[in-house]
């Protein structure tokens, strides 16, 4: 291990007896940025009225202000949530949707994004479709004329995933978002695992929203994430929880604002914490962190699949620092969890169109020695389940 990267390493908090190759999931979280998050802990503590009723909304203000600088945005058109699924669920809900519209989307989303859109489907009659993609996935022209088949005079809107949570396969969103305009379809973009994984900038991307987790690749405290939208559709937004920002007595300039910052008594210190975080990342090049990350990501995948005789996917053009790979199980949950707790090794299984997936993922603290170990532990509970 280089001496800077294993300098990085020693400043996550994990667990130093397992092998983590789950930075997707939860990310993890740096020393100084931790520290980050509890100096503003202390701050709120200290004089709670004072920091919550007078000075919350200057902090919030320059912490969007170094995020949208990051996403290349402008500073009112972000606000923060605790996650991307909440976030989503406020823009999903907001749409004025009839009975017969359609949502195109990809047989790629999160699950619990699935589930939003069936709830909406049931509770309006409109029709979420998810739209297939063949695989393994190689070029981009393959991609679009797969997904944009779905399309039709009943497209009201398109919601898909520029990084996919089971597959881990980055899309091409800012293509998709362009026939999406030319057509006047809104585009919804989940980018929970983008920021600081992938290079996020909304202007040229052009969706009309955009969300993305901070505590993901950024390595932000957990619970932190944001809400992208442009101006023109930041009308539509109704707040998920009705407060004060609501018919508010004294209104900033944003309606958009006044209904999402304020919804209720909440901790925001880890809000707070990403002019910190930002900055850790730029002391540390995380950009070319990334890069190193992928090219060991892409190493791994071809590893694995070459020792263990498994199919890729998709081509390395669609891989950032995480890769799925088939891989036989049988019981999602209680074979994740037999793996673990016999080899020390923290990663997800999924079972996705009833094909069973592993998703490795590379951060600055991994290096060969936990591919090496993978491979073994993937191999030996191979031979177990054969047996």
């Amino acid at each position: 291990m280089k001496k800077k990267q294993k300098q990085l390493k020693d400043l996550f908090l994990l667990d130093p007896n397992i092998t983590f190759l789950n930075h997707g999931s939860f990310g993890a979280c740096p020393k100084p940025i931790f520290d980050s998050l509890v100096k503003w802990q202390k701050l709120l503590e200290r004089e709670p009225v004072k920091f919550l009723a007078f000075d919350l909304f200057k902090y919030l203000e320059n912490s969007r202000n170094s995020l949208s600088s990051y996403l290349n945005c402008h500073k009112d058109d972000v606000v923060f949530f605790p996650n991307p699924s909440t976030a989503l669920n406020t823009v999903i809900k907001s749409l004025e949707l009839n009975a017969g519209d359609e949502i195109l989307s990809t047989n790629h989303e999160y699950g619990a994004l699935d589930r939003t859109w069936n709830f909406i489907s049931k509770k309006k009659g409109i029709k979420y479709i998810n739209q297939y993609i063949s695989l393994p996935l190689k070029s981009k022209d393959q991609f679009i004329e797969d997904f944009t088949k779905g399309i039709n005079d009943k497209t009201k809107v398109i919601f898909i995933s520029h990084i996919t949570s089971p597959t881990a396969l980055i899309f091409p969103v800012k293509e998709i978002c362009d026939i999406a305009s030319k057509k006047n379809i809104i585009t919804i973009v989940d980018g929970a695992h983008a920021p600081a994984h992938i290079d996020v900038n909304l202007k040229e991307i052009g969706a009309d929203f955009y969300t993305g987790a901070c505590h993901k690749w950024m390595c932000s405290p957990k619970g932190v994430a944001f809400l992208y939208a442009k101006k023109s559709v930041q009308h539509i937004i109704d707040p998920l929880v009705v407060s004060w920002g609501y018919e508010a007595e004294n209104p900033s300039h944003s309606q958009y604002l006044d209904y999402l910052q304020w919804q209720g008594t909440n901790d925001m210190s880890p809000y707070l914490t990403i002019p910190d975080t930002i900055k850790f990342l730029h002391e540390n090049n995380w950009i070319q962190i990334a890069k190193e990350s992928r090219e060991l990501n892409i190493w791994a995948r071809d590893q694995i699949a070459n020792q263990l005789g498994l199919e890729l996917i998709a081509d390395e053009n669609f891989i950032g620092q995480m890769s799925s790979i088939p891989f036989d199980f049988k019981d999602q949950i209680n074979d994740q969890l037999e793996f673990y707790n016999r080899y020390g090794i923290q990663i997800p299984f999924f079972m996705w169109n009833n094909v069973p997936l592993i998703r490795l993922s590379i951060q600055v603290y991994n290096d060969e020695k936990d591919i090496h170990r993978l491979i073994l532990a993937m191999k030996d509970f191979m031979n177990r389940k054969r047996i």
